[in-house]
């Protein structure tokens, strides 16, 4: 499918190096971005999470990619979208980059999967492999851009969250809330969202929830509809 309606935008994503999914749905929808000035979208492809961000917030919002194609296409859904003004799409590997003021949330659905085969596709797998784009580097190039107390929000496999967590401790985050992605009951979650504040002074337990997408009957969960009641169609 060539694109994907929204309920206040479209996101065509042929030339993007991934398409749209759940991950980034997911993302898009739990992040605590309402009260965000200024909004970094790392490895933005089709611009589906920035857009979902502008949706939610009056933030002024960057979206970076290292995939040409994706960005250009990116760039095309944010003109064509009602919030135009307020997101900017940069070709810019984020080791590169270097914006005129910190921001105070930065979302990302980053590359992650490290043990498994490569798949063919050259763009594909720069979008799905940490060979691009290691966690170490991911996370401290979020803490170089975050201003104190700001927010770093991500969506990842459940079985990195331990290892995805210590790194982001050892660069000086700390974990504010944590939300399980079961896509059916009884079956081991396959995703997690976390959100981490650039602070190592967080006194406050971290608040962990969990859903489950699908109900018995094969269609979106209550809470899943309720997370994404804004978006989808």
């Amino acid at each position: 499918m060539p694109h994907f309606d929204f309920q206040q935008f479209r996101i065509c994503h042929d030339r993007c190096s991934m398409k749209v999914g759940t991950d980034g749905v997911l993302l898009g929808a739990w992040a605590d971005v309402e009260k965000a000035q200024r909004i970094l979208d790392i490895g933005t492809g089709s611009g589906l999470i920035a857009l979902m961000a502008a949706q939610r917030s009056q933030a002024h919002i960057i979206g970076i990619d290292i995939h040409a194609p994706s960005v250009e296409q990116a760039r095309e859904n944010v003109a064509s979208s009602p919030y135009a003004s307020r997101i900017d799409i940069e070709l810019c590997d984020v080791r590169c980059f270097h914006p005129e003021a910190p921001f105070d949330c930065i979302l990302t659905n980053p590359p992650y999967f490290e043990e498994e085969l490569l798949p063919p596709n050259e763009a594909r797998a720069g979008a799905r492999h940490t060979q691009g784009l290691p966690f170490a580097t991911c996370i401290e190039q979020a803490h170089r851009l975050l201003c104190n107390d700001g927010s770093f929000q991500v969506v990842l496999p459940h079985s990195a969250e331990s290892r995805f967590t210590a790194l982001c401790v050892q660069q000086g985050f700390s974990l504010l809330r944590s939300t399980t992605i079961h896509t059916v009951v009884h079956k081991p979650p396959r995703r997690i969202l976390l959100h981490f504040v650039k602070s190592v002074h967080i006194d406050t337990p971290v608040v962990r929830t969990s859903i489950t997408l699908t109900a018995p009957d094969g269609s979106r969960s209550v809470d899943y509809k309720r997370l994404t009641r804004d978006f989808y169609l």
